[in-house]
């Protein structure tokens, strides 16, 4: 699983990459489709999409001379997860340290 989500989030770290996903969450694109916002060649998509489909964040296909991709959410879900117990971690942290604040204001008052 560790492995999994060090290429996730490797994946993730790249703003190209996340706005691919965010256009493949409304739908299945064509690499072309993929590299037009960003005025790339369809080399350097299908280089960013190769990234996406080896964190298994994306599938591909062949249709005719297309190549289709789509989101594939499940690593989506196991990175979220991940981050989850971390937000709880800093919530419950962040809570002792405002009691311990509060506490510390009222026997000062």
């Amino acid at each position: 699983m560790v492995e999994r989500l060090d290429l996730t989030f490797a994946a993730l770290a790249d703003p190209t990459r996340r706005a691919m996903l965010a256009t493949l969450a409304r739908g299945e694109r064509s690499v072309g489709e993929l590299a037009a916002p960003f005025a790339m060649s369809f080399a350097g998509a299908a280089k960013h999409v190769g990234v996406l489909e080896r964190a298994g964040l994306v599938e591909r296909r062949r249709a005719g001379r297309q190549q289709l991709c789509r989101l594939k959410a499940e690593r989506l879900r196991e990175a979220d997860a991940w981050l989850r117990q971390w937000d709880q971690f800093w919530t419950s942290t962040l809570d002792r340290l405002e009691a311990v604040i509060a506490a510390d204001q009222e026997t000062s008052a």
